[in-house]
């Protein structure tokens, strides 16, 4: 007996949305809380890879785990839209970086609802959307009111091909990994 996988999935994944099952109410204190966080994917490809369905199902799983254990859950999903892997990516495949990102992330989107994980989609953010990147400048001024966050001169590794700064962490026998 045979069964109609796609229908089956397409069927329950409308009624998640619908019902907004995975939604989180923040204001429901009669539950212990729970914070589950992925690192957000670089929508600099136009689609998932198995990587990030390895890491996205390990904390799906938590965070189904969590639920039935009686935990009021925040899993959120969003996009590392800012940086140098979207803006290569645009540039490779000679697009506007703002609207190709977009559509990169669109795709992100149906690929992970596909996939059914148990996401807040209320909550779904972009790190170059205003309302998001104007927490993180607030916190960074907080950081530098206090001291914490400061000018200094030091040695970067300044990759020409790339016109910019690279981190440590991006550079191999002293070349960029992206620039070269």
């Amino acid at each position: 007996m045979g069964n109609d996988f796609k229908e089956v999935e397409t069927k329950w994944q409308k009624v998640w949305e619908e019902n907004k099952t995975y939604r989180t109410d923040c204001n429901d204190f009669s539950k212990p809380k729970f914070f589950v966080m992925d690192m957000f994917p670089y929508p600099s490809a136009v689609g998932l890879h198995v990587g990030h369905v390895e890491g996205y199902t390990a904390t799906d799983a938590l965070s189904r785990m969590k639920r039935m254990q009686g935990f009021n859950v925040l899993h959120p999903i969003g996009y590392d839209a800012f940086g140098l892997p979207a803006e290569q990516f645009a540039i490779k495949n000679n697009k506007n970086p703002g609207p190709y990102t977009d559509q990169n992330i669109d795709n992100f989107r149906v690929q992970l609802k596909r996939l059914g994980f148990s996401y807040d989609w209320d909550r779904e953010v972009k790190t170059s959307d205003p309302d998001y990147y104007k927490w993180t400048q607030w916190i960074f001024l907080k950081l530098q009111e206090k001291g914490l966050a400061y000018e200094d001169y030091r040695t970067v590794n300044y990759c020409p091909a790339l016109g910019t700064v690279s981190a440590n962490e991006e550079v191999v026998d002293g070349k960029s990994e992206r620039g070269g």
